[in-house]
């Protein structure tokens, strides 16, 4: 397997691969709501999808005392237009459930990308078509932050089409003050791959000002020791952007982050344990990271992640963390 893939259970629909026993309840009406005025999505946002069911967010922020989730996935829903999933309306069940977030006082951060289905960055055809993408969903829902997940082939490893989303990056922070942009990647366990430090380098080369970059540690190795390899691969982003940009420790690792996946991975031998991520999460908080997730709330549960767990035990890792 690609060491650098995306887990394939990210696209599995939630029937399969097992969902939180609590149900979503009754799907709300009406606009997305408002951006929470002090949450930010950004820093502790676990995933959440609709594939085939979703976790009952209400529940989760409930139980655990998360407050943001971090929403998959954005894909292009026919050319340059944005749709959830490739096929549901910015204004359908997914609207209803961020509206749902914000009335329990936390907010979202969208993905855009992941590793199926038709990505936006190959289907724009010039930087001003895909911000103009990105804009219509940061309209749509008023956020403070996006989440660009550069995994699939026809996205990372495109040096066009890495360009076109590092400048629809900046022109979409020039058109949004304060807008929050994360670029989420695959990794080894020593930190980014060629593609990767590529990504980097040309950000500051096109003056896009990424906010955090964060790497998914995880379906890279033959099993072992799950929270030694986060570290390493986390050093080592924070090693490149200290080198490609000059900042001191403390930056670099503040404009770093993870996205861990709970559980058994899809690589034979990978399991990360609840324990190893408590153990990553000390890491992040004493590193001052700037985001912690994973992939996902819906496998947060018993017979959901492959082991033997509590319910929300990951998610309740996430809500303690502040940065």
């Amino acid at each position: 397997m690609n060491p650098l893939r995306r887990s394939v259970s990210r696209r599995k629909f939630a029937g399969r691969i097992g969902v939180l026993a609590l149900a979503a309840g009754a799907a709300l009406s009406g606009l997305a709501g408002t951006a929470s005025a002090a949450e930010d999505p950004v820093v502790a946002s676990p995933y959440l999808y609709q594939w085939g069911g979703q976790t009952d967010p209400a529940a989760a922020m409930s139980a655990t005392g998360v407050k943001s989730f971090t929403l998959a996935f954005m894909l292009s829903g026919g050319g340059c237009t944005p749709a959830w999933d490739g096929n549901r309306p910015l204004d359908g069940t997914d609207a209803a459930m961020i509206q749902k977030i914000r009335a329990g006082g936390g907010d979202v951060i969208p993905s855009f990308g992941g590793w199926q289905g038709n990505k936006l960055g190959p289907a724009c055809s010039t930087p001003e078509e895909l911000a103009g993408a990105y804009q219509k969903v940061i309209d749509a829902y008023q956020l403070k932050a996006i989440d660009l997940d550069i995994e699939n082939t026809d996205e990372f490893e495109n040096a066009t089409v890495q360009d076109r989303i590092l400048n629809a990056v900046k022109i979409a922070k020039q058109k949004n003050p304060g807008l929050r942009v994360v670029i989420t990647m695959g990794t080894t366990p020593q930190g980014p791959n060629d593609w990767g430090k590529r990504l980097i380098t040309q950000a500051k080369a096109l003056g896009a000002d990424v906010d955090v970059w964060s790497v998914m540690p995880f379906d890279f190795s033959d099993g072992g020791d799950m929270a030694a390899m986060t570290k390493s691969a986390v050093d080592g982003l924070a090693a490149q952007l200290k080198s490609t940009f000059g900042w001191d420790d403390a930056t670099a690792y503040h404009r770093s982050g993870l996205s861990s996946m709970n559980g058994k991975t899809d690589r034979a031998g990978e399991t990360v344990s609840v324990a190893d991520f408590t153990a990553i999460r000390d890491y992040a908080a004493s590193h001052h990271l700037g985001r912690l997730t994973f992939w996902a709330t819906n496998r947060d549960c018993g017979g959901c992640s492959g082991i033997d767990q509590e319910n929300y035990a990951f998610t309740k890792v996430v809500a303690g963390y502040t940065g």
